[in-house]
C-alpha cells in the first residue's frame, strides 16, 4: 500500500467511526471535511485560485490591515525562509493575500498552490493549516499526514488566527513547509514563533485603529490575543481587543459600548484597577526603552507629551 493509498483508507475509517470524531480534534476537522463540506481525500485537483483582478478587489477590502502587517511578515520570513519555509497571510475566509518565500522556492510553492490568490479555507481544502486555524479559531499545526486531501500530505503547515478590533477573526498568519525532513519538533518551534507574530500584528493593527486613544495593555496568556484597552481623551473605553473582551467580560463581537474607564477597571485606594495596569505599562515601555522617553512613547502608541504628563499623573520619574 503506498503512503497516498494508505492515508486515504486511514481517513475514511477515522471519519466513519464516531468515538475517533468525539476524542480528536483533528478527526472532527477530518468530518466536516467530508461530510459538511463533501470533500474527497482522494481528489488531485489543483487548489483554486482568483485572477489578478479579483485578488487585488480583495487586498483593497483590507488594505490598511496588509500595511501594518508587512514589517511583521518581512521579520518573520526573515527567521524562518533560509529553511525552506513560507510565510502566507490570508483573509478571514482563508484565501492568501499576501506571501514571502526564497526565489528558489518559489516554483514548488506556486505549485502546491502556497500562493497569492489560492484558497485554503476547510470547505476548498479540507483539514489544512489555514483553514482549520479559521474555522477553529486557534492555533493549529497540520503536519503531514494531518491534511485531509491525500495530496497535501507532504506539507507542514503552523498557524495563528489574527482577531480585529472587532473581537472578529479578520486573517490567519501561515508558516508552511513542503521539506521531507521537517520536523514536528522543529514546527513546534516555528508554531510559537508564528503565534507570537499573528499578536504583534494583532496589537498594531489595534493601535492603528485607535490613533487618538491612550492604550493600556494588560496581562494576558501567551496562547491569547493580546489584551489591549483604548481609552479616549474622556477616560471613556472605546475599543478592546478580544483578548480584553474576555478578559473584563466585554461584549464578544462589534462595537463596544462605551463605558468609563474607571468602571472597567475599578478604583480603590493605592494603584490597583486601571491605575494599576497603566502605571505597569509604563513602567515596561520605559525599562524597555532603557529610560528614552521618547523610544517608550513610540512604543506605546502616544506623543512624547503625553507621555510625559501621564508619568507626572502616576508619581513616575523627577
Amino acid at each position: 500500500m503506498t503512503p497516498v493509498t494508505d492515508h486515504i483508507d486511514r481517513v475514511v475509517k477515522t471519519v466513519g467511526s464516531d468515538r475517533a470524531a468525539a476524542m480528536s480534534s483533528l478527526a472532527a476537522s477530518w468530518r466536516r471535511s467530508m461530510r459538511h463540506h463533501g470533500l474527497d481525500p482522494s481528489e488531485r485537483r489543483a487548489p483554486e485560485r482568483l485572477d489578478q483582478r479579483a485578488l487585488h478587489e480583495r487586498r483593497l477590502r483590507v488594505e490598511r490591515f496588509l500595511l501594518v502587517a508587512g514589517p511583521k511578515l518581512d521579520q518573520l520570513f526573515g527567521l524562518v525562509g533560509s529553511s525552506g519555509c513560507g510565510v502566507l497571510l490570508t483573509d478571514d475566509a482563508g484565501l492568501v493575500l499576501d506571501q514571502r518565500c526564497a526565489d528558489a522556492d518559489s516554483a514548488v510553492f506556486r505549485d502546491w498552490g502556497l500562493w497569492p490568490g489560492s484558497d485554503w479555507s476547510e470547505a476548498a481544502e479540507g483539514t489544512n493549516g489555514i483553514g482549520t486555524c479559521l474555522a477553529e479559531q486557534r492555533r493549529v499545526t497540520i503536519h503531514r499526514g494531518d491534511h485531509f486531501l491525500a495530496r497535501n500530505i507532504g506539507m507542514s503547515c503552523m498557524d495563528a488566527p489574527i482577531f480585529g478590533p472587532d473581537g472578529s477573526v479578520l486573517a490567519a498568519l501561515d508558516v508552511s513547509s513542503a521539506r521531507a525532513d521537517q520536523t514536528e519538533g522543529f514546527n513546534r518551534l516555528i508554531a510559537a514563533t508564528v503565534a507570537q507574530t499573528a499578536r504583534a500584528i494583532e496589537a498594531d493593527f489595534f493601535r492603528a485603529s485607535f490613533p487618538d486613544a491612550r492604550i493600556v495593555v494588560g496581562d494576558g496568556d501567551e496562547s491569547e490575543a493580546s489584551v489591549l484597552v483604548a481609552v479616549d481623551s474622556d477616560d471613556l473605553v472605546v475599543g478592546a481587543t478580544r483578548g480584553a473582551r474576555k478578559a473584563f467580560r466585554l461584549e464578544a463581537k462589534g462595537a463596544l459600548k462605551p463605558r468609563p474607564a474607571a468602571d472597567l477597571f475599578g478604583q480603590g485606594d493605592g494603584p490597583t484597577g486601571f491605575e494599576k495596569a497603566e502605571r505597569a505599562a509604563v513602567v515596561r515601555a520605559l525599562t524597555r526603552a532603557d529610560g528614552n522617553v521618547s523610544q517608550a512613547a513610540r512604543a506605546l502608541g502616544i506623543g512624547r507629551a503625553t507621555l510625559y504628563r501621564r508619568m507626572k499623573r502616576l508619581g513616575l520619574g523627577d
